[in-house]
Parts: C-alpha cells; structure tokens; sequence
C-alpha cells in the first residue's frame, strides 16, 4: 500500500516536472520569438535608412564621374588651343622663311612706303603780343613795315616824315633802360664804384640768363656801358637798387622824370624793361631819345660796338645788341633796343640820314631782324624821296 503511493507521489511529480518543462520551454520559445521579432524588426528599422540614403549615394557615383568627364572636355580644349595657338607661330615662321628669301626682301622693300626720316623740331608757340590783340599789325603803311608802330621825326624841325600808329601805349620791354641811364647820368654819381651784383639782381619776371653771376664786381661806369650797349638786365638792375634812396625811390625819379618831359603815355615799374607794365608811346620815346641825345655819355655808351669787362680771372667780351652800329651806311648818334614777348622787337634810334638828324622809333615788330629791315626801309625812303612830305597811317576806329 506504502508502495503503491510511493510510486503515485513519484509520477505525479514527474508529471509536475513534465508540465514544468513544457511551460518553460513554451515561455522560452516566446521570449525568442520575441527578441527574433525585436531583433528583425530592428534590422528593418536600421536597414530602412539604407534604402533612403541609396539615392544619395547615386548622386555621388554620378558627381563622381562628372569631374573626370569635364577634366576629359578640359585636356581636350587645351590641346585644341595650344593647337590653334601654334597656327599663328607656324605662319609667323612661315612668313619669316618668306621674309628671309632675297628675292622677298627686295620685293617688301619695292612695295613699303618711303619713311620721312627729317628730324622734326617742336616749338613752342609765340606769345602773342600786345600790339597784336590790339590789332595794330593789322594796318598797311606805304612802307610795307613789319612794326606795329613806327615813326620818324625831322630833330631839329620836330615834323614828323613818317607815324603809324604812334599814339598806341604798348609795352617797351629794354628800352626801358634808356631812362635808367638818363638817371643816372643826371645824378652825377662816381662812375668808379664798384657794384657788387647780388641775388635781388637776378630775373624774377622772365627768368632770363645773365653773364653777370651773383658776386661779380663791376663799377658803376662798366654796369652803365653794359646795360645800353649789350643790354644787359642785372647791369641795369643793380643801377637802380645802388642808387641813393634804394630801388623804389629810383623807379620814382624815372616816372617823376616822364612827367617833366611831357611824356603822359608813360609808365614805369623796375630799371630793366623785363615787366610788361613798363609801357610808353613812339611819341613818348621820340621825345625821351631826344633828350638822352643830349648827354655824351649815353650817345657813346649806347652805340659802342663792343666791350670787354674782366670778371675775376676771365675777361668777358660784350657786343652791342643792334648791328647797324657797325654799318658803314649808318651815322647812329644814340640807339637802343628792346624785347620781350609782350612787346615784340624794339627798337629807338638818332640817326644822320640824308643831311638830316632823324628820330626813329619801332615797336612790336614780329621777326629778330625785322626792325632793322625796318630801319632800312626808312633810311632808303628819306634818301630817295623828292620832297620832306609827311606819311602818316593812323588806326583805324
């Protein structure tokens, strides 16, 4: 009976442990299932993203290929253009074959224009001058004169033979200097001091030359000599700032000195004539030549053909700057000239012509030598001329 259940009790827990088993391996086959189904459903999860990041992937493959094909486009149009530019280098060497053929060269040659090979010299343009804006060069005279103005008159009768636009007040340039030396000789100062020429001498108007060099010592009878024979400016400008009372106070005197002579027309600012606001008349300068005539050391001065002065250790040779004083067929008792670009060539003179003592006056004449050719002309019509009547040509207006 103990037996019996003994053997019950045994296989009721066999059976316990059989469905014990079978539970656990119920629960494990779910749990499997489970993370299979985890598993798999986090491998769709995952490889979800990988089919929509094919797309992109086919962008780069295709990006990838794209350089490689416009490198291919590239090489090959830089071979095409080192082929297009080795054409030109072909023909070029091509016509150099040419050109180095004899039979070429001389066939370029025959066919090439001729070459001006004349040096070309540019200058600058003439100043134009006050007598030209005004129009005077503009009026005919009888005598055909290049001057803008001209006149002559009989010294010692004051007729006048020959004007032409002798009223017009026009810029006198170094005639100027012709008053310079009437003050200075009227002053009777020591011709023999010496004169030290200086900076304040040196040209501020025109910038011109000068062989007078800052530190030369002359005396005041040398400076007088050069500057109405040569007219030299520093010579004429330390005249005036040597004299007493200084520079201004002798600018003074020579418009004081125009006054007394009647000359109304004229006007002076500095010694040298470089200013154009020096201005004067013909009849003006008729009448101031007159007057210079009348001191022998002006009529000598000014008609010396030439001068030596010693500067230091050289000895400067000096020439009278109008030519007709060395002219056999002129008697020049007093002469000046003048210019500068506002007033053209000048030029004063007393002269003997025909038994006669003449005054003659040109102003604003266009070329180097015209007033002298001027001159000529005058001197040749008083010399053949039957009768002493008066030319006049007055502006017009």
């Amino acid at each position: 009976m103990k037996i019996a259940v003994s053997n019950w009790r045994r296989a009721v827990s066999l059976a316990g442990l059989a469905l014990a088993l079978v539970a656990g391996a119920g629960t494990a086959g779910l749990s499997t299932a489970h993370a299979t189904e985890s598993k798999a459903s986090s491998t769709k999860k995952a490889s979800a993203p990988k089919k929509k990041s094919a797309a992109p992937s086919a962008t780069r493959k295709a990006s990838a290929k794209k350089p490689a094909a416009v490198k291919k486009a590239a090489r090959k149009s830089s071979r095409d253009g080192k082929v297009a530019a080795a054409a030109p280098r072909q023909q070029r060497s091509g016509v150099k074959a040419k050109a180095s053929n004899p039979r070429v060269k001389a066939e370029l040659r025959a066919s090439a224009p001729p070459v001006d090979m004349t040096p070309v010299r540019m200058t600058a343009p003439a100043r134009v001058s006050v007598g030209e804006q005004l129009g005077l060069r503009a009026k005919d005279d009888p005598l055909d004169l290049n001057s803008s103005v001209a006149l002559v008159v009989d010294q010692e009768t004051n007729e006048v033979l020959f004007s032409k636009n002798d009223h017009a007040v026009l810029p006198i340039a170094s005639l100027t200097k012709l008053m310079t030396g009437l003050i200075v000789a009227d002053a009777h100062l020591d011709m023999n001091e010496m004169i030290t020429i200086t900076q304040d001498d040196v040209d501020t108007y025109k910038g011109s030359r000068s062989r007078l060099a800052v530190g030369t010592r002359l005396t005041r009878g040398e400076l007088m000599h050069l500057a109405l024979m040569s007219s030299e400016n520093r010579a004429a400008h330390a005249l005036g700032r040597t004299y007493p009372g200084g520079l201004s106070e002798f600018v003074r005197l020579m418009n004081l000195k125009a006054r007394e002579l009647g000359m109304s027309d004229t006007r002076y600012v500095e010694p040298t004539g470089l200013s154009s606001d020096n201005r004067s008349s013909a009849r003006d300068l008729a009448t101031l030549v007159s007057v210079a005539y009348e001191r022998p050391i002006l009529r000598d001065l000014s008609t010396s053909p030439g001068y030596e002065v010693d500067v230091g250790r050289r000895t400067l040779q000096f020439n009278n700057s109008n030519r007709l004083v060395k002219n056999p067929e002129w008697d020049i008792g007093l002469q000046k000239t003048g210019y500068i670009s506002e007033a053209g060539r000048c030029l004063v003179m007393q002269a003997q012509v025909a038994g006669r003592k003449l005054i003659m006056v040109f102003l604003d004449a266009t070329g180097k030598l015209s007033r002298l050719q001027d001159a000529e002309r005058v001197r040749k019509w008083v010399e053949h001329q039957t009768g002493n009547h008066p030319v006049a040509v007055r502006p017009q207006g």
